[in-house]
């Protein structure tokens, strides 16, 4: 048995699931250790749990974010069986199928999310987690406010971002949130995934979309948009976006929107991981034209 298997097991067997017998450690995830639990029925549950939790709310508002997905954007979920400080419990999903049918279904139901549930301020009721790091959601009126304050200029203070931007990178930054209103089309606030990139993007016993790992909020659609955008996909993803494009009547430039909004999740994996997948170079070429020039 495994360190991660038998620290899982332990956790199962403490919050009285001691029906399971055996956790296969499950690949994919980045915060937290995960994997798929037999129980003596034969049935499977999916459990995960932190060996120091970020906060004693975080898995219930990753719970939370998979219930409003759910039963206000209509997107398939998976159950939740158990969520407490330590542990959370969930009813097996399956991989993701290698279609264009898939695809074509995912932009369908993401567009659905998007156009169904918009709002009139950006943010959520409580904070969340992206990662082990908070997801800050203090209500705000202005989204390009929003954006800037909670979602890029809250990772300066974070150690790893700080080492690896330097005082001009800083600046620059701080200069393109002074104009994200002449960069960004004015967008409503909706219901947002708000981690979307392609792992967690599985599916259903019946083979339909399904998404884990939420960090939910209020905000701009494009940000999980730009959150896929910026994912290794499969050759047969590429009728997604043409798809949501259409289905929510995004302009022709949506593609050039992208770097600037897909510098919130590059920060996210700086201010985490080491290394960096090479996040570090991408959010410096796209401050590229806000560096004053000596």
């Amino acid at each position: 048995m495994t360190d991660a298997t038998s620290f899982l097991l332990e956790r199962l067997h403490a919050a009285d699931l001691t029906d399971v017998v055996a956790v296969e450690p499950a690949t994919g995830g980045l915060a937290a250790t995960a994997g798929l639990a037999r129980r003596g029925d034969g049935t499977s549950v999916f459990v995960k749990a932190f060996g120091e939790p970020p906060s004693d709310d975080a898995f219930a508002a990753e719970a939370e974010g998979l219930t409003v997905l759910r039963e206000a954007g209509g997107v398939a979920t998976p159950e939740i069986i158990l969520a407490d400080r330590d542990l959370l419990v969930l009813s097996v999903l399956q991989p993701r199928p290698g279609t264009e049918a898939f695809w074509e279904q995912l932009a369908h139901a993401l567009a659905h999310l998007h156009t169904t549930t918009r709002y009139p301020r950006f943010g959520w009721h409580r904070d969340n987690w992206l990662g082990r790091r908070r997801q800050v959601n203090t209500w705000n009126d202005d989204g390009f406010e929003f954006f800037a304050q909670h979602r890029l200029l809250r990772w300066l203070g974070e150690r790893r971002v700080q080492e690896a931007l330097d005082a001009a990178d800083r600046a620059a930054l701080e200069r393109l949130c002074d104009r994200l209103p002449e960069l960004l089309p004015v967008r409503p606030a909706c219901l947002t995934h708000g981690d979307l990139w392609a792992l967690n993007v599985m599916a259903t016993p019946d083979g339909r979309p399904a998404l884990i790992d939420p960090a939910v909020s209020y905000t701009w659609a494009e940000v999980d948009l730009a959150h896929l955008w910026t994912t290794a996909l499969p050759p047969e993803a590429h009728v997604f976006f043409e798809l949501y494009a259409e289905l929510t009547g995004l302009d022709r430039d949506w593609r050039e929107r992208m770097p600037i909004l897909q510098l919130r999740q590059h920060l996210a994996v700086i201010a985490q991981f080491d290394p960096d997948w090479g996040a570090t170079d991408l959010v410096r070429a796209t401050l590229a034209p806000f560096r004053q020039r000596p």
